[in-house]
């Protein structure tokens, strides 16, 4: 078989994922991954109490807002690429700026 170029490899696996959707319910192919992303969470809580004296309810609110912290932080971090890729286009349509800030105008990711 000749060697596959990214892009065959790529659309290659794309084809190999439909079908493998199309034979099994997703949510339990994935649940083992699943389980082992939210592990990561409890591991977090469990290090900051070592000794388990935590009450259930309470670690479950930690586990919970350590979740929701990862992705405040995804989301963060997926808006200060976007707002530099924004300058970036703006510095490109106007090369005399290129050493100027350039103010980028804020997006609260809902389009507002």
């Amino acid at each position: 078989m000749p060697r596959l170029t990214p892009a065959l490899a790529k659309s290659r696996s794309r084809l190999a994922g439909l079908a493998t959707a199309a034979r099994h319910d997703p949510r339990v192919t994935t649940a083992p991954a699943r389980a082992a992303f939210l592990a990561r969470f409890e591991r977090e809580v469990d290090a900051a109490d070592p000794e388990g004296k935590l009450d259930p309810i309470e670690r479950a609110r930690r586990i919970e807002y350590a979740r929701r912290l990862y992705f405040a932080r995804l989301a963060y971090r997926s808006q200060v690429i976007r707002a530099e890729r924004k300058a970036e286009q703006v510095r490109a349509k106007r090369p005399w700026l290129a050493g100027a800030a350039v103010p980028v105008q804020e997006d609260d990711g809902h389009g507002r």
